[in-house]
């Protein structure tokens, strides 16, 4: 569709923390809290990586530069409301910090911004979690210094100024989203994921290619009405320099993505796997995300029975990527008029071979690009296959709609209708 905002925006906004990537990264954190003037430091991280000894080595880095460190595996994969408030607990228990260190996926890092979130500036998690859930309230000070160290190539929350959680009373995902959540240094170590198993590595890598592709098809920034500087947040839109790390991770997950889910020993490809998740991070932090995100977060916080390869069997999950995966093949069918040279543009980076093998319907080639990958990386075959069916629409529905944060950067108007059809036709992908 055509916006015509009667005073266009004019501005975009562009934030990242500073990086340091590459192997051996993560043994030179010490060094880099000693310089923020840290003391006593918490390790946040989950009892699946802090089995690796990642934690616990980069916690003796830390005390070998003359620091106090602390190790909590208070992280709970898939975070809840209930399991931030009791990692903040425990963090309370243990503290003070004055500064925080993340390692672990998306799970630890967004545990980690809520513990240093309610730490540093008081009051109760819900205060801050997005309306209309929460308050949506805004932190009040600049919070501790947070270092965020991924051992998932995927997630980009060591980029962004988001942490997600399930509310489990409401069976829905939402999150807290303020621009002093983003942590100040992100150190990509490629070693760290090398021990991801295969079927983590197909899910967090879906989350990568959707970060890319939906900043990439955002709503322009120059589409919506002009802001006041107060009014200004994280997601602006597609802009020129988030467009620019959208098609650079889209560029290395064409050469790198089956091969990193097919050996994982494979250094190269793990390397690459890890740019492509931070250049993601880095896009998508500021333009944004949308429908196939926003209709994640019911899929994942519905969930009955399902339980993935590669993950603990403990309780019922639909992982991230996947659940943003599941229906992005019709959500990228539906937004298509919106701006079909983009579209086209994206199968191309991500199949660079396709050609014009459906150039009589172009509609189509995006989400057959997109479906042929995640059969070849064990992708559950829709919606049906996780454990949901057509009764299920109308609950999944209400719960994507909630995530207007998130709709509100779709490049076209949707509402329940377009939802409906996007969800029906994703229970089953492929014949």
């Amino acid at each position: 569709m055509t916006w015509s905002p009667a005073h266009p925006e004019t501005v975009f906004t562009y934030g990242a923390p500073q990086l340091k990537f590459g192997p051996g990264a993560a043994d030179e954190i010490g060094h880099d809290l000693a310089a923020m003037g840290a003391s006593r430091v918490l390790v946040v991280t989950d009892p699946g990586v802090a089995a690796t000894g990642w934690p616990d080595r980069v916690a003796d880095g830390i005390r070998g530069s003359g620091l106090e460190a602390v190790v909590q595996a208070s992280a709970h994969v898939e975070p809840t409301d209930a399991s931030l408030l009791t990692a903040i607990g425990q963090a309370r228990d243990a503290g003070p910090f004055d500064a925080f260190v993340a390692v672990g996926g998306g799970s630890s890092i967004d545990t980690a911004k809520a513990v240093d979130l309610v730490l540093t500036d008081g009051g109760e998690l819900l205060d801050y979690v997005n309306a209309p859930i929460g308050a949506g309230r805004a932190p009040s000070r600049p919070l501790a210094p947070l270092v965020a160290v991924p051992t998932t190539t995927g997630t980009g929350a060591e980029s962004t100024t988001i942490c997600v959680l399930d509310v489990l009373d409401l069976k829905v995902k939402t999150g807290i989203s303020h621009v002093r959540l983003r942590p100040v240094l992100a150190v990509v170590d490629p070693r760290l994921t090398q021990s991801q198993p295969a079927g983590v590595t197909a899910s967090a890598g879906m989350d990568i290619l959707c970060h890319a592709l939906e900043s990439w098809t955002a709503r322009p920034y120059t589409s919506y009405e002009r802001k006041q500087p107060g009014e200004r947040v994280p997601y602006c839109g597609s802009n020129p320099i988030s467009d620019l790390w959208a098609e650079r991770s889209m560029s290395l997950l064409a050469k790198a993505f089956r091969t990193a889910v097919r050996d994982g020993s494979d250094e190269g490809a793990r390397g690459e796997m890890a740019l492509a998740a931070t250049f993601a991070g880095l896009g998508f932090g500021n333009a944004g995300v949308h429908v196939p995100h926003a209709n994640a977060y019911p899929i994942a916080g519905r969930v009955r029975d399902f339980r993935p390869d590669g993950y603990s069997h403990d309780e019922p999950m639909v992982p991230h990527g996947m659940a943003v995966a599941l229906t992005a093949p019709e959500a990228f069918r539906w937004t298509f008029e919106a701006d079909p040279d983009r579209h086209l543009a994206a199968a191309r980076l991500l199949d660079p071979g396709r050609g014009d093998r459906w150039a009589s319907a172009p509609r189509d080639v995006l989400p057959g690009v997109l479906v042929d990958l995640m059969r070849d990386i064990g992708m559950p075959n829709g919606l049906q296959a996780v454990g949901y069916g057509e009764a299920d629409v109308d609950d999944l529905v209400d719960g994507a709609l909630a995530q207007q944060r998130l709709l509100a950067t779709s490049p076209r108007e949707v509402g329940a209708d377009d939802l409906a059809a996007i969800m029906t036709r994703s229970m089953q992908l492929w014949e």
